[in-house]
């Protein structure tokens, strides 16, 4: 986890930076709709879009260096 938790923080302006990200964080990869037992990166979207309607600076790696990354759906986050 502690490694987890190092590579979140090493890209976690550079995900940030991407259009449509409201946050990140460490999770259960999700795939097919059913959750794994993988530990990922989750990159947390206000809306999910398919690669091919993204400009290629906003497309998130499909991994962060060994570590993969899950993108999520949530909306936009807000405090309350």
């Amino acid at each position: 986890m502690e490694k987890l938790i190092e590579i979140m923080e090493k890209y976690e302006a550079f995900l940030r930076s991407r259009a449509n990200v409201v946050g990140v964080g460490i999770g259960k990869k999700w795939v097919g709709g059913k959750e794994t037992d993988e530990t990922c990166i989750v990159v947390m979207v206000e809306r999910k879009l398919p690669e091919a309607e993204l400009r290629k600076k906003d497309i998130i790696p499909k991994k962060l260096g060994d570590v993969k990354t899950d993108v999520i759906e949530t909306g936009i986050i807000q405090a309350l």
